[in-house]
C-alpha cells in the first residue's frame, strides 16, 4: 500500500538519522587539544590525562592545559575518562580513557586520574612512556591512579600492589610519585589545607613566586608515611585548618575560606605532611626520570594563584626551562570563564543526565 510504504521509508530515515547524529558524536575526537602560538612552551607537546570521580580532574586539567598553552606556549592534549556507549565524559566509567597514543611524542605527562583499570593498548602507551624517563606531574589522587583486575597484565600498577614484582610494592602511585593512598589526614570537607614553604625549600624554581598561604585548597590533607621514600624532596607542608565558619553543604568550598579558620592544633600539625615534593623514579628496565607530585589539584583549587602557580612552575621544572621563569613565577592568569563545581562523588545517573561533552571544553581564541 502505498500509505505504509511511505510510512515505512519515514521510519528508515528517521533511523538512518539518528545512526549518523550518534556516529557524529563518536566521530569527534575524544580528547581536545590546545595548541601554543607563542611563549617559552613552543614545541613543546604535554600530555594531560584526567579521570576520576571526586574531585573534578575533567574540569581541572583543560584549564590547567588552556593556561599552558595561552599564556606559555605549549601544546597540551586532555584526555578523558570516555563511555564508549555513549561516547560522553564518565568519570565513573574507570575502563576507557582514548588517545594515550598521544604519550608516544609527549615530553611531558601530567596525570590526575583514580583507581583506574585500562586495556592493554592503552596501558602500554603509559607503560612505554614511563620505560623512557621522560618527566611526570602526579595531581591529587594520582597516588592511587590505578586499581587493575588480578588477571590484568598491570596488576604492579595498581595502588597497594603487594605481588611478586617486588620493585613495584605499592604500585605505580609509590614507585613513581612517592606515595599511595594512605589517608584523609585533615577531616574531609570541614578541614582546608594552607601550604607552607618547606624548610631549605625556599629558593627552589618550583616555588618562585610562592609565599606562605598562598597555595590554599578547601580539599583535605593528605596522609603520608614519613619520611617520603629516596629523593623525595618535600617543597610545601600542608597546614590543617579548621572549619572556621558555617559548614555549607551548598557552597562551592563547603563554607571554607582561605582568610578564615586556624591551624588544628595537635598532631594534625605536628609534624605537618608534604603536599608537593619533587623526587626521581626509574621502572625496572626504564631510564631515569623527574617527577613533581602535589597532593593538591581539585579543579576549586586551581581557584587559588598559588595551586595554579606551582603546578605551572613545576612544568617548567620538569621540562629544564627554569631558568625562563621570571623570579615572580609563571604567569598564571585564568583562561576564559572557569566555573568549577564542588567537589564529590556522583552515580552515573548524573552523568547520563549531564552529558559532559569534550566540545565544551574547546578554546575559543578572540
Amino acid at each position: 500500500m502505498p500509505g505504509s510504504t511511505l510510512l515505512m521509508n519515514l521510519v528508515a530515515l528517521a533511523t538512518l538519522s539518528a545512526a549518523l547524529s550518534a556516529a557524529s558524536v563518536h566521530a569527534q575526537d575524544p580528547w581536545v587539544t590546545y595548541t601554543g602560538e607563542t611563549g617559552p612552551g613552543l614545541g613543546k607537546h604535554i600530555v594531560l590525562i584526567s579521570g576520576d570521580e571526586e574531585y573534578r580532574s575533567e574540569e581541572a586539567l583543560p584549564q590547567l592545559g588552556k593556561i599552558l598553552a595561552e599564556r606559555h606556549g605549549f601544546t597540551c592534549t586532555v584526555l578523558f575518562a570516555i563511555n564508549p556507549g555513549t561516547g560522553i565524559i564518565d568519570p565513573n566509567y574507570g575502563k576507557n580513557i582514548p588517545g594515550l597514543q598521544a604519550l608516544d611524542d609527549a615530553d611531558l605527562m601530567i596525570i590526575f586520574t583514580r583507581f583506574r583499570d585500562l586495556p592493554d593498548d592503552q596501558m602500554q602507551h603509559i607503560d612505554r612512556y614511563l620505560a623512557s624517563g621522560k618527566p611526570v606531574i602526579g595531581m591529587r589522587t594520582a597516588t592511587h591512579a590505578f586499581n587493575t583486575a588480578p588477571e590484568s597484565n598491570w596488576v604492579h600498577y595498581s595502588n597497594g600492589y603487594s605481588g611478586n614484582k617486588t620493585e613495584w610494592t605499592d604500585g605505580f602511585g609509590r614507585l613513581v610519585l612517592g606515595e599511595k593512598w594512605i589517608s584523609h589526614h585533615g577531616k574531609h570537607k570541614y578541614e582546608s589545607t594552607r601550604g607552607l614553604v618547606a624548610p631549605g625549600a625556599q629558593d627552589h624554581p618550583i616555588l618562585r613566586g610562592i609565599q606562605d598561604g598562598d597555595i590554599w585548597g578547601a580539599t583535605d590533607v593528605y596522609g603520608v608515611r614519613l619520611p617520603l621514600p629516596g629523593d623525595s624532596a618535600p617543597l610545601v607542608l600542608g597546614q590543617v585548618v579548621e572549619h572556621g565558619e558555617v559548614y555549607d553543604e551548598e557552597d562551592l568550598h563547603y563554607g571554607m575560606r582561605p582568610d578564615t579558620g586556624t591551624p588544628v592544633e595537635g598532631e594534625k600539625n605536628d609534624p605537618m605532611m608534604p603536599i608537593a615534593w619533587t623526587k626521581t623514579y626509574q621502572v625496572p628496565g626504564g631510564q631515569p626520570g623527574k617527577v613533581f607530585t602535589t597532593t593538591m589539584g581539585a579543579s576549586t583549587d586551581l581557584l587559588s594563584d598559588g595551586v595554579r602557580r606551582v603546578l605551572v612552575n613545576a612544568v617548567y621544572w620538569c621540562l629544564e626551562m627554569e631558568d625562563q621563569l621570571p623570579e615572580t613565577g609563571a604567569n598564571v592568569d585564568l583562561v576564559g570563564d572557569y566555573t568549577p563545581t564542588q567537589f564529590e562523588f556522583h552515580d552515573d545517573a548524573y552523568w547520563q543526565e549531564r552529558k559532559m561533552t569534550v566540545s565544551e571544553h574547546e578554546l575559543a581564541r578572540q
